[in-house]
């Protein structure tokens, strides 16, 4: 069993995990229970009533946070000619073509947090799903990363463009600010989280489809939400 220090159990001690808070007690309760020294980051987690084994229950979209996610986000590109100075011009901190997909093969370097692609360059790029793929870095149709529209895809990863997808469990697991933000800077990303994956239920989930959210910080302790307080009384 993990031991925990007398910081997070004092915060913990604050929060009723039996207890479904609303979303602005919630935010309230974590901003006064973070302990970290660091500006320490703020998760969702939300439970889905979905099976991501099933193709067509696996979520993976693109949500855009209204305040940001509050870090420097490191952006790679893989493009070529006139697509490429388009990507450096947008502010992306790597572009290149076959070589940076050398480098990311033979060195395994992923030292980035989004990475964006033009479509003609997928065929190669596709051959670095054993590096790029256990870092969720691998560029998706759906999540918007493959694109000729490279500018405007760098601007939305730079200004807090995040992917929402489910993982075991039918769980997703996003950033959605920092301890630093204001409440209503947090609110509004939780609730632009919610509603993107309020509009992706898929038509083949049965059942009831939002089970749960829960929001914590990097080292304090989780805050359940009731699902009322972000519109969604019915979630079915």
């Amino acid at each position: 069993m993990a031991r925990h220090g007398k910081k997070y159990l004092a915060g913990r001690e604050k929060i009723d995990r039996n207890k479904c808070y609303t979303l602005e007690e919630a935010l309230a309760l974590l901003k006064g229970a973070a302990f970290a020294k660091f500006d320490e980051s703020v998760d969702i987690a939300v439970r889905l009533g979905v099976d991501p084994k099933h193709a067509d229950q696996n979520i993976r979209v693109p949500c855009a946070l209204p305040a940001g996610t509050g870090r420097k986000v490191r952006v790679a590109v893989f493009a070529k000619g006139e697509k490429a100075k388009e990507a450096e011009s947008a502010g992306a901190d790597v572009v290149g073509a076959e070589d940076l997909v050398s480098k990311v093969n033979d060195e395994s370097w992923t030292d980035f947090d989004v990475a964006i692609a033009t479509p003609d360059m997928m065929g190669q790029v596709g051959k670095l799903g054993k590096v790029l793929g256990p870092r969720k870095l691998m560029p998706s149709p759906k999540a918007g990363t493959v694109t000729f529209d490279v500018a405007r895809a760098v601007a939305e990863a730079k200004a807090g463009k995040i992917e929402l997808r489910t993982q075991k469990e039918g769980i997703v697991h996003a950033p959605v600010g920092r301890k630093s933000f204001e409440l209503g800077q947090l609110r509004a990303n939780v609730m632009a989280v919610m509603d993107v994956l309020m509009k992706a239920k898929p038509s083949t989930a049965k059942g009831t489809y939002l089970k749960s959210v829960t929001l914590s910080t990097t080292m304090g302790p989780g805050v359940k939400i009731a699902l009322g307080s972000v519109g969604q009384a019915e979630a079915q």
